[in-house]
């Protein structure tokens, strides 16, 4: 058995740990009370216990048209983005790459980058290029700034399989193409799948850059910090539970497809 002493260690970590948690979602738990009851003169009126204010969003215009339009944004950067990362991934681990180095460097720093610096590039490209902003900017903000994760992702599941399976396919007498459908993708979909889904996290919360880039469009995030700038009402508190959910379940996908394959199954 462990001594006093042994064990205070695990103590210290699990207060720690237990403080870490709190501190994590305790905002959480805020916005979700301060959402369902009213506050009048720092007292909880617990009597106007309701759900109304969520229901009341859905009747919103402009926080509906807002959460749309990030939908639509998330959805149209991951596709892009996964499917670049995975053609990257692929080139950049070809033995005949010229420029891989350039390369890498070009797809991580836009995500290394302080996000406001990012965004400012991505104004004046835009400006540069004559694109009007919107959707169409917002997406290619997104898209730019979430490849580095789906790139990562999918880069390092290709560097750790074994030579000797796409050496074995050519052998077998596969194409480059049969050896890219029946072996490589197979093998890549989970790390694929994964990036996608830490990707629409990433985009979903994006706020900075987006900043830089709506033009007159709404994303949820910047519909939120719209709001907030008037002050904090039961309809704000219950967007922001909202949102932060939806975060907090992306994240727990994202744990969850990131674990060892021999860790799922086991649990």
């Amino acid at each position: 058995m462990r001594s006093a002493g042994d064990r205070l260690p695990l103590w210290i970590a699990g207060l720690v740990t237990g403080l870490v948690f709190i501190l994590l979602y305790l905002p959480v738990f805020i916005s979700l009370l301060f959402s369902i009851v009213e506050i009048r003169q720092g007292k909880i009126l617990w009597e106007t216990l309701s759900f109304r204010h969520y229901v009341t969003l859905w009747s919103n215009p402009s926080v509906m048209g807002a959460f749309s339009n990030t939908a639509i944004v998330a959805l149209i950067s991951v596709a892009v983005a996964t499917v670049l990362a995975l053609v990257l991934a692929l080139y950049t681990e070809w033995e005949g790459a010229i420029g891989r180095r350039m390369l890498e460097l070009v797809i991580y720093l836009p995500f290394l980058l302080p996000p406001i610096v990012t965004g400012l590039a991505l104004l004046v490209a835009s400006a540069e290029l004559g694109l009007n902003r919107g959707l169409a900017t917002i997406v290619l903000g997104h898209a730019v700034f979430v490849l580095a994760v789906a790139y990562r992702l999918v880069l390092t599941r290709l560097q750790a399989l074994p030579h000797s399976l796409i050496e074995a396919s050519f052998d077998l007498g596969a194409g480059r193409f049969q050896t890219l459908r029946y072996v490589l993708l197979p093998h890549l979909a989970s790390a694929v799948m994964t990036g996608a889904v830490l990707a629409l996290t990433l985009s979903f919360d994006e706020t900075l850059i987006s900043t830089f880039v709506a033009g007159d469009q709404m994303t949820l995030p910047l519909r939120l910090w719209a709001m907030m700038r008037v002050g904090f009402s039961p309809e704000i508190n219950a967007l922001v539970t909202l949102v932060l959910l939806v975060s907090i379940i992306l994240a727990i996908i994202v744990a969850w497809r990131m674990k060892p394959r021999g860790q799922v199954e086991e649990g």
